[in-house]
Parts: C-alpha cells; sequence; structure tokens
C-alpha cells in the first residue's frame, strides 16, 4: 500500500479537452496514492460538466475556495500560462504543495516569484518538465555514466514544434509572444530541460530567432492573425563540461524531422529521436554506435519501463510522464527525495530561456 494518499485538487478542467483532461486526470486516476478530491474551471457552468464527466463531486469557480479546503494536499495549475502566477501564488499562501504546468510563468520575474513564494511557505513543488522521468531519457543517463559514448565532445538537437501555417482556436493566445507560451518557451524550454538535466548547464551561448511566418491561420474559422512569437530559434553554446552544443527548433515548416538529438563522444554516438520536439509528451527512441559501428536501437530496459506499474496502461500516450512524475513525486514526499524538477529548476531553465532572448536580441553570445 503506499505510504500515504495524497488529496489532489485541479484547477483548468475542461470536460472536452484541454492538458488536465487528457494528461493529469488518467495520470493521477491511475496511482492509488493520489486522490482527485476536486477541480475548478473559470465558470461555475464548466466547473460543473467537468465535474459530471470525471466524476468528482467537489467542484468550484473560485479557487480560492477550491485550495483552502483541508483535504487538498497537492494543488495541480494546468491553465493558461499568463494565469499561472495568480493561481499558483494563491495555493502557495494556503500551504498547499503545487503542481504547475510548464513555463512556470510567462517570464524570468514571474518564475522567480513564485520559486521565493514557495521557499517562503515551506511548501514542496514540482513544475511539468516531465521529460525528465521518460524511460529513455533515464536509459540515456544510464548509457553515458556506463561509457558508452566514452566522453561528451559535442550535442546537436534539431526539433519541429507545429508544423505548417495553421492552429486550433484554443493555441491562438500562444502567438502572442506576450504571453509566454510559444516555441521558445515550450519547445525549445522542454528539449533544452531534458538536454541540461542530462549532459549539464549551458556555460554561455549564441542565439538566433526569427519570425518567418508572421500569418497563421486559425483552424475553426479560416481567419488569419499575426503572429508576434518567433517561430524559428538556434543556439550553439558551451556546457559546463566543455561540450559544443548546437540546437535548432523550428515551426511553422512543412514537414521535416520531428525530433533528433545526438550525442556524440570519444568512443561513440547515441542518438534519441521523437516524432515532435515535445520530448515529454512523445515515445523516444534510443539509438548507438560505438566506434565506427552502424547504430543499432538500443531498447529501453525492462526495469525502468516497470518502474511504476500502475502506469503501464499509459505507456504511448500523453499522461504517461506525466503520471511518473507525479508517482516519483509521492515518492519523494515519503521519502525525503528529491528527483522531480521543482520551481528553483524552472527558474534555472527560465534563466536560459531569458540568455537565448538577451543574445538574439544583441547579437551576441551571452553567459547562461
Amino acid at each position: 500500500m503506499p505510504a500515504s494518499t495524497l488529496g489532489v485538487g485541479i484547477v483548468g478542467v475542461s470536460p472536452v479537452r484541454g492538458w488536465a483532461a487528457t494528461a493529469h486526470m488518467p495520470a493521477l486516476r491511475a496511482l492509488r496514492n493520489y486522490e482527485i478530491r476536486a477541480l475548478s474551471a473559470h465558470t461555475a457552468e464548466a466547473a460543473r460538466a467537468a465535474g459530471a464527466a470525471f466524476g468528482v463531486d467537489a467542484v468550484f469557480s473560485e479557487h480560492a475556495k477550491m485550495v483552502a479546503r483541508p483535504d487538498i494536499d497537492v494543488v495541480a495549475v494546468t491553465v493558461r500560462v499568463p494565469h499561472h502566477r495568480e493561481l499558483v501564488s494563491a495555493a502557495l499562501a494556503a500551504g498547499k504543495a503545487v503542481y504547475c504546468e510548464w513555463p512556470l510563468g510567462r517570464d524570468l520575474d514571474d518564475a522567480r516569484a513564485m520559486a521565493a513564494l514557495a521557499v517562503d511557505k515551506g511548501v514542496a513543488t514540482v513544475v511539468g518538465l516531465q521529460a525528465r522521468q521518460a524511460p529513455a531519457i533515464e536509459f540515456v543517463q544510464e548509457l553515458l555514466t556506463d561509457g558508452y559514448v566514452g566522453e561528451v565532445l559535442s550535442t546537436t538537437m534539431v526539433g519541429l514544434s507545429v508544423p505548417g501555417d495553421v492552429v486550433v482556436q484554443p493555441n491562438a493566445y500562444m502567438l502572442d509572444k506576450a504571453n509566454g507560451a510559444n516555441v521558445l518557451t515550450i519547445a525549445v524550454g522542454h528539449s533544452v530541460d531534458v538536454l541540461n538535466h542530462v549532459l549539464g548547464e549551458f556555460v554561455d551561448l549564441s542565439a538566433v530567432s526569427n519570425l518567418r511566418r508572421p500569418r497563421i491561420t486559425i483552424e475553426e474559422t479560416g481567419e488569419q492573425m499575426l503572429k508576434t512569437a518567433a517561430d524559428q530559434v538556434a543556439v550553439i553554446g558551451t556546457l559546463t563540461s566543455g561540450a559544443t552544443v548546437s540546437l535548432h527548433v523550428r515551426e511553422a515548416v512543412a514537414g521535416g524531422t520531428g525530433f533528433l538529438w545526438e550525442i556524440n563522444g570519444t568512443d561513440g554516438t547515441l542518438w534519441i529521436t521523437a516524432d515532435a520536439a515535445y520530448p515529454e509528451i512523445y515515445p523516444l527512441t534510443v539509438a548507438g554506435a560505438r566506434g565506427r559501428s552502424d547504430p543499432v536501437e538500443l531498447p529501453v530496459p525492462a526495469a525502468l519501463m516497470q518502474k511504476w506499474p500502475a502506469l503501464a496502461c499509459l505507456e504511448g500516450t500523453p499522461a504517461y510522464n506525466v503520471g511518473r512524475a507525479y508517482a516519483a513525486f509521492a515518492a519523494d514526499l515519503d521519502n525525503g527525495t528529491h528527483t522531480v524538477p521543482d520551481f528553483p529548476a524552472a527558474v534555472r531553465r527560465h534563466e536560459v530561456i531569458a540568455a537565448i532572448e538577451r543574445s538574439a536580441a544583441s547579437g551576441e553570445r551571452v553567459k547562461a
């Protein structure tokens, strides 16, 4: 039996779409040491509909009332990024642990304010950088520790975010750079996080960002909207180990490589691939080659896949790594360990994003 049962209240649940319904609800339902005890939405009608759809009786349109409930231990914030700071701050002020989706805030200042409040209140936090919990990423870490590639000399990452020039209406807010949810913060943010988690942090970097397709069509209406967020982000830099990094994530293209991460070493090479530059969502495949041999797929060990047996039914779905993050968080709380990315980790990733923005704006190499 689990050492504890954690009551969860989810902020931002829709009965028909959205990340809470797609990932958080299935993940939490699969884990015996969590219980979904309350939901909140932006209107009373939406809250009642979500409660009916998911079988949760306690529903709210006033988030403060939900986070004040004594049976809520963890508040999951799954709303649009511009609302993160307000809702996270309310949950932290109530003394609740918080799982906030990534990006933590619209910018570095938002992230720092939330991290500081969490420290002040002494509560545990998780940020939705769940690619770190992917079995394939844990496997890559093991391979590197075992010396599969020798000393890491360089790494290259290329990825595709949103293909084409059409977006669905719920994602239209991501076209506005000011909202803090775009290719840099999301596709680049998740991809860079897993790169830095595995290979170490940037010392410095140089970046270019461009907006190559400024008019985007809304799928449901055919309306064309102006986009202000970059759709091309390229970064070169140096890690603390001395390894050279090259990264290019792009969107609004017809197609191309979905996600390819190559790690080159003195003795071998690893390739991690997926269908898009969202290693936190899409299943990852690992291949490797030692010396001058041809690359072969390296199956992820069963022990890593079966680390959390209750989540086996979610393998291959967007809920899988979210579930692994929740499972690891519960284990951290029980054991006093620290294996999931928290708000300070989110601040560090926001610092790298801010460095990319500074470099792209100035044309200069910057400290990261």
